[in-house]
């Protein structure tokens, strides 16, 4: 039976109806409660990543004027953006384990204060040391925020749900992009001298303040767990702790007992090998669009974030539309790896365009399309391997090692834009390592290996 719920039954203590009729009941109630879950969570976790995202790739828009006014080399700017990434992963298996311990409203105060705090700060920076300082600890102060979500979800939802869940969440990543470009082009516009500083100073100042705010709010917002939100009633929560026990018995033994076993699988570097070659990707379209647009010989700031926005709203469309088809067939591995190989010849054709602005944008729209939808494919099968004491570790483990990533392919595009004087090359060595990814996500995780329900 295919619900809204993932399939997951309910059942009806002390009930005299016929099964059928128990199961329509079944349904319904569960499609109601998970409504009130949903309108709950998501909104507001949509909104934390967003301004999370927005936060993290702004300086790709900065670079437009900062690197000017600073003297930065593209190979300063890449290991400037790029370095983030070494402060994410020493913090990350730390923080998800203290989130498991003290819970998600006290996790993400911290993350979201310090975080904000930091990227508003980089407004001061003058030097590449500070430079690369300010992106180490923003990217320290952020770690955990992401894999803390997904295992957040872990709580609430069964996996049959999952896939769309953290689709619909991470579309928020598109949406930093969709309206990251008009904002912060409009800001380095209309801001520039401003109090007597630069319009890259404003971005920073006024893109990095709401994650303060958010912070605060994810005190009084969120609930640790399904039994301590007072906006569900007692049997709101026996619906959610039966379908998760009915899930977790569906899906059979834990494939793991602790971290450590975790750490000893070889299916965790696995699929730690691919998010890295997925995420390398996504760093692409995060911190090099706007530099691409602007080799077509677009100048304007607030014309780059107009054009920059289209490859986002296709890709958020395409990711959405994935997500729900993968929750549907419940299958992961095929998606993830065909929406890589999409992503990574999108890449490829648009290098084979020159001068040609309107073409360049429909193949690197197809690039968004396969990059952006490759994270929450992908995030639906970590979620499904482990489980139990794992998960927290695990699952944090996976992102830190595979988000190295995101220092790779930024760092190398600025070197090749340094020595060659454009960033085709990048994007060759990126599409590549996608397709390397697809293809041992598909021979090294068997489908078996996902302890997920098969069916609908």
């Amino acid at each position: 039976m295919s619900t809204d719920t993932g399939g997951i039954a309910v059942p009806f203590a002390g009930s005299t109806a016929q099964p059928d009729e128990i199961s329509r009941q079944q349904a319904r109630e569960q499609a109601t409660v998970y409504r009130k879950v949903n309108l709950r969570l998501i909104p507001f976790l949509f909104i934390c990543y967003v301004a999370a995202y927005l936060d993290r790739i702004n300086i790709g828009f900065a670079q437009l004027q900062m690197k000017a006014d600073l003297g930065f080399s593209d190979a300063v700017y890449g290991l400037g953006a790029g370095i983030f990434f070494f402060g994410y992963a020493l913090f990350e298996v730390p923080s998800n384990l203290l989130l498991e311990k003290i819970g998600a409203r006290k996790t993400l105060l911290r993350i979201m204060v310090l975080w904000g705090l930091t990227s508003a700060g980089m407004m001061f920076i003058t030097t590449p040391t500070q430079l690369y300082i300010a992106r180490f600890l923003l990217g320290l102060f952020e770690a955990g925020f992401f894999p803390g979500i997904i295992l957040y979800f872990t709580y609430w939802y069964p996996s049959g749900m999952r896939a769309r869940i953290i689709a619909l969440f991470m579309s928020g990543m598109a949406v930093a992009g969709i309206i990251g470009g008009p904002l912060s082009g409009w800001i380095m516009n209309d801001m520039a001298g401003v109090n007597g500083w630069a319009g890259w100073q404003w971005m920073f100042l006024l893109e990095g303040l709401p994650a303060v705010l958010l912070g605060v709010l994810a005190w009084f917002v969120l609930q640790d767990r399904p039994h301590d939100a007072r906006w569900l009633s007692a049997r709101d929560k026996e619906v959610i702790d039966n379908t998760l026990q009915q899930d977790r018995q569906a899906l059979g033994p834990a494939h793991h007992g602790s971290l450590r076993d975790a750490m000893r699988d070889p299916k965790i570097y696995i699929l730690a090998f691919a998010y890295f070659t997925f995420i390398a990707g996504t760093y692409v379209i995060t911190f090099w669009l706007p530099a691409i647009v602007k080799s077509f010989g677009v100048s304007d700031p607030l014309r780059i974030g107009l054009l920059t926005a289209i490859p986002y709203i296709i890709g958020a469309i395409g990711m959405v539309l994935l997500g729900k088809n993968s929750d549907r067939t419940r299958e992961r591995r095929w998606h993830a790896a065909g929406a890589a190989l999409l992503g990574g010849a999108g890449l490829v054709v648009s290098t084979l365009l020159p001068g040609n602005l309107t073409l360049a944008l429909v193949a690197l729209s197809f690039a968004a399309i396969g990059i952006l939808a490759t994270m929450p494919l992908f995030w639906a099968m970590p979620a499904a391997y482990l489980s139990g004491p794992a998960a927290a570790g695990g699952i944090a483990l996976i992102n830190s090692l595979g988000l190295v990533g995101g220092f790779v392919s930024p760092f190398v595009i600025g070197w090749f834009k340094t020595e060659t004087g454009s960033v085709d090359g990048g994007l060759y060595f990126v599409a590549a390592m996608m397709v390397l990814g697809a293809l041992v996500l598909l021979v090294g995780m068997p489908a078996k290996s996902l302890r997920e329900r098969r069916g609908s």
